[in-house]
């Protein structure tokens, strides 16, 4: 992701920055994703496995990346206190 870019995207919601997600944290989320124990914000299960993201830097929201552009839509967003293994920020 383009350095520039990353420097002024912030969650939407909290205006928290936000930075990739690494590969360690990117495993335990698709685990827990492929386990069906992963929801959007909103409530909506996600199923299909996350090859990219972003997360803000208090490690509270996940935000995916698809075809190289960030997704941050409030109610996409992925909350990190429902992943037990995640690591701590």
């Amino acid at each position: 992701m383009d350095k520039r870019l990353l420097d002024i995207l912030c969650c939407p919601v909290s205006k928290t920055p936000v930075r990739p997600l690494g590969k360690h944290e990117l495993d335990v989320l698709n685990t827990a994703i492929a386990g069906g124990k992963v929801d959007t914000v909103a409530g909506v299960s996600v199923s299909e496995r996350i090859d990219e993201a972003l997360i803000t830097t208090d490690g509270k929201l996940i935000y995916r990346i698809e075809d190289g552009i960030p997704v941050m839509l409030p109610e996409e967003g992925i909350g990190t206190l429902q992943l037990t293994d995640f690591p701590a920020a």
